[in-house]
């Protein structure tokens, strides 16, 4: 079967997203196409139809296949609970909790399980597009890699490295990775691509043809600054960093940036609303006063967050707050936050074993051991259809009043006396434009109602018509072997 893999000269160098062009591409003509990363690491991941977890950009990417997610697509998943230490979830499934050290001693013990799900993914496509993770260039995690090299190799899967222009120092990156790779991981390299560049295309010429002299890799590509790619679900918290909050508008909406946060691309759609100011709060900067609704969002680590909350001085932002009257409204974590009390009897995220909650909804938060996993849909208590997923550990009781039900029968989430705050587990409330149009009306904001599904096929398709335009297609099928249909 046919196999190419995108490795980058780094992180954040654009490679989740050319490989979901390329994925929407090729589906476009007719192909089946799956994609592939054989190891992440995010905390924004997704729910498969099975009841597993996969990195968010391999889900994305699936649906750039117009196929639905699995948890072959992304077999070895890193979920960071602290500087040093990870969550493990293995074709989908929590498998323990691993620290730095420990887990680069054994995660060459992992290879066969990637390329066993590998070779699934194979078996039922034309083509497998295979995302890196990082830079092949890091030798210093050459030894027992699964994520580049180490897997290419095993795989015997050709290589396109990618370098970011946008960043600078793109010839250096490029040539320098050339010279780092051992020759037996510099032949796996069969060309190159440049990505993110702005301006006259030809004012780079030289520095193409540069790369390819020192190196003796093609040439197959520029990509230009893909401007819809902002429309598409970002992996990496890095994002909320450079999230403009835009003009002021009917509503203002934040969420704080907490130190674990997690799954924060389902609050997209709300920057998409035209009547929606929204923000992501840094650490260090108080909650603002004027706002209208105040979002806790998911997170990693409850229990951890919750102190670093405090330490933030965003508690009493919350109180404040609710005081005004403004709305509040909690996501799986944060959800838990808002109760009276978070417990961890069996020290699963750490070693603080209960702590009190926010107190703004009457709920009991207990930590336990079995992670729900699952696709979910329902109606809000007013009436309107949600579609979203679970994904948490921990139970909660006390709810007198729910936020939502399940088309199971299952009441979840809970909402105060008055209404203003309110929590629930599911992810995912504001992708549907039926749901976002109840949730804004009750801020006094008229939303477009656009399903936020429709957003992200429509940016797919452009950018694959963008690497149409600027990649070298025919010989990106040759180097994966795959025979182009006229």
């Amino acid at each position: 079967m046919a196999a190419l893999m995108i490795q980058g000269c780094g992180s954040d160098v654009g490679k989740s997203v050319l490989v979901a062009g390329l994925c929407r591409l090729f589906a476009n003509r007719g192909l089946t196409v799956r994609p592939f990363k054989p190891q992440n690491m995010s905390n924004n991941a997704a729910v498969t139809a099975d009841g597993g977890e996969i990195g968010r950009a391999q889900a994305l990417q699936a649906i750039a296949c117009r196929t639905p997610p699995t948890v072959d697509m992304n077999p070895v998943l890193l979920k960071p609970q602290s500087d040093v230490g990870a969550q493990l979830v293995v074709r989908g499934r929590m498998a323990g909790t691993w620290q730095a050290r420990g887990y680069q001693a054994r995660k060459g013990a992992l290879l066969d399980t990637v390329l066993e799900s590998f070779r699934a993914l194979e078996a039922q496509s034309d083509l497998v597009i295979v995302e890196g993770a990082g830079s092949p260039a890091e030798t210093n995690l050459r030894v027992h890699d699964i994520a580049n090299m180490g897997f290419a190799r095993a795989a015997d899967v050709p290589v396109v490295l990618v370098g970011d222009i946008d960043r600078g120092h793109v010839i250096a990156a490029l040539v320098g990775a050339h010279v780092v790779l051992d020759e037996g991981d510099r032949a796996m390299v069969r060309g190159f691509l440049i990505n993110k560049f702005r301006g006259d295309p030809s004012l780079f010429q030289d520095g193409r043809a540069e790369i390819a002299r020192r190196t003796g890799w093609k040439d197959l590509g520029m990509a230009p600054w893909l401007a819809a790619a902002r429309r598409l679900p970002a992996e990496d918290a890095v994002v909320l960093d450079r999230a403009a909050s835009g003009d002021r508008r009917k509503v203002r909406i934040v969420a704080p940036m907490l130190s674990r946060i997690a799954n924060f691309d389902e609050f997209d759609a709300l920057r998409a609303e035209p009547e929606v100011e929204f923000a992501y709060v840094p650490p260090g900067s108080p909650l603002p006063g004027d706002a209208d609704l105040v979002i806790l969002p998911g997170t990693k680590a409850t229990l951890a967050d919750l102190a670093f909350l405090r330490a933030q001085g965003w508690d009493v932002d919350l109180a404040a707050h609710v005081r005004r009257g403004g709305h509040v409204l909690g996501v799986c974590g944060g959800y838990q936050m808002l109760g009276r009390t978070v417990s961890d009897p069996d020290g699963l995220e750490g070693e603080v074993r209960a702590a009190e909650g926010l107190g703004l909804l009457d709920v009991e938060t207990v930590m336990t051991g079995e992670k729900t996993l699952r696709p979910v849909s329902g109606r809000l208590v007013g009436g309107a259809r949600f579609e979203g997923y679970e994904m948490h550990i921990g139970r909660t009781h006390g709810a007198a009043r729910p936020m939502l039900w399940l088309d199971d029968g299952t009441p979840d989430g809970a909402v105060s006396p008055d209404g203003r705050v309110r929590g629930a587990y599911v992810h995912g409330l504001f992708e549907r434009g039926e749901a976002r149009v109840a949730l804004l009306a009750e801020l006094g904001a008229v939303s477009d109602g656009v399903d936020q599904s429709v957003r992200v096929d429509q940016a797919l398709d452009e950018i694959a018509a963008a690497l149409e335009r600027a990649f070298d297609i025919p010989s990106l099928a040759a180097i994966a072997g795959l025979e182009l249909r006229s």
